[in-house]
């Protein structure tokens, strides 16, 4: 599978020069201006590396880079246009893999971006610490890839799906209300009469559950919020 590199950018002429030499070297690559476009695309398309401009209007690279890496293990270069080696300390602080002073020479970011991309799938074979894949039923969870796998099929998640999962899979047997998993994904401040939370457990339940009416894994407990069984207590 060709591997995915989304680009935010707000300087349209770099953005589409760097692009364009990525696609050369074989990545399938999209491009965004901000924060809020690549939120979108990532929903429905989620990339393996995220190569993002620093001093954006709106969420900057930095804000970019500690949201995302809450979410998931995608990997992350900073670009900017400064030689700050404050900017430099927080963004790996943030969770950044890598940092790139502008203006820099292709053939260097392309060796980190492989590097960085060798590093990534090295995680998902990693045998020592926090899997980045769980294993119940017949689904292996990829974290990186934010999909679900079995034998048969292939669930794609979108960025809310995902981060859900990740919340309730990462407390199996612990029940979990609204607000608790609204806070870990960062949705802060939201209304009692807010049903997201339900309407993302129900499509789950539609692409892991053998019955969604009757779940084996995503349990409602009712009154409380909703539990993901343990699999070692199945």
């Amino acid at each position: 599978m060709t591997q995915h590199i989304v680009i935010v950018e707000d300087d349209r002429v770099s953005r589409m020069r760097l692009a364009g030499y990525l696609r050369q070297l074989g990545y399938r690559v999209s491009e965004t201006e901000d924060a809020e476009q690549m939120e979108h695309l990532l929903e429905y398309d989620p990339a393996e590396l995220l190569l993002v401009d620093i001093n954006l209007d709106g969420k900057d690279g930095l804000t970019i880079t500690r949201e995302q890496r809450a979410l998931s293990k995608v990997g992350i270069i900073l670009l900017t246009a400064r030689d700050d080696q404050v900017d430099k300390i927080v963004g790996l602080e943030m969770g950044a893999d890598d940092y790139v002073t502008k203006p820099f020479d292709k053939r260097e970011l392309a060796a980190r971006v492989k590097n960085l991309l060798i590093r990534i799938g090295d995680i998902g074979q990693a045998p020592e610490g926090a899997p980045p894949i769980d294993t119940f039923g017949p689904w292996r969870f990829d974290r990186i890839r934010r999909r679900l796998i079995s034998q048969s099929r292939t669930e794609t998640l979108t960025g809310i799906e995902f981060g859900v999962l990740k919340a309730l899979t990462d407390n199996p047997g612990v029940t979990l209300s609204r607000v608790r998993i609204d806070e870990l994904l960062g949705r802060q401040h939201t209304r009692a009469s807010d049903r997201t939370i339900d309407v993302v457990v129900g499509r789950l339940r539609k692409k892991i559950e053998e019955d969604p009416t009757n779940p084996d894994w995503l349990l409602t407990v009712h009154g409380k919020g909703y539990r993901f069984v343990d699999p070692e207590a199945v």
